[in-house]
């Protein structure tokens, strides 16, 4: 934890003192991973708190659990029809030494789609809220979680992080799916 830089005090006051600039109990971080237009669906933020009696950086993740819904079910279209076409290599599996099949790709694309709506029509897939906590993270402590909201407003995160600071954030163990608009 002492090489964690999350955990020094000067990191910890920078947060601080752009969490005061902000107004605010976190602030935004720019990710360039985070899809462009996500509709406050998924927020990266860093809030202080405490771990184990000491004050520390939080770096988290957010989503609305449709949005974790949606991932978990494209997940297991993808996983599903994967095998039926060992041939094609996942988009995030893909390095400069692949090759692209376009018919492939586009015939894949299509497969995970249709069982797509078969797993929603058959309300075999279902999520709840979560959070994990990464003690193991390069600054401070990581957090990744599900929230059950409709976006991610800088009003639910201040509750949520009140909430995991004051030690009394629940997760709803409710188990839900949903439906995609287009259907």
């Amino acid at each position: 934890m002492n090489s964690n830089p999350g955990f020094l005090a000067e990191e910890i006051q920078k947060v601080k003192e752009k969490c005061q600039a902000e107004g605010k109990s976190f602030i935004f971080i720019e990710d360039d991973d985070l899809p462009i237009g996500n509709d406050k669906e998924m927020a990266h933020i860093q809030f202080i708190g405490n771990y184990n009696g000491r004050e520390v950086v939080f770096d988290a993740m957010l989503y609305t659990l449709q949005l974790h819904y949606s991932s978990v079910i494209y997940e297991e279209a993808e996983r599903e029809v994967m095998n039926e076409y060992p041939l094609y290599i996942p988009i995030e599996s893909r390095d400069e030494t692949y090759t692209a099949n376009e018919q492939l790709d586009e015939e894949v694309e299509m497969m995970i789609l249709e069982v797509i709506e078969e797993l929603e029509e058959t309300d075999e897939i279902k999520v709840s809220e979560f959070i994990q906590l990464d003690e193991q993270f390069e600054f401070g402590i990581g957090i990744e979680a599900a929230l059950y909201v409709p976006t991610l407003e800088d009003d639910v995160i201040e509750n949520f992080i009140q909430n995991f600071n004051n030690g009394t954030f629940k997760a709803d163990e409710t188990m839900y799916s949903f439906k995609n608009e287009e259907n």
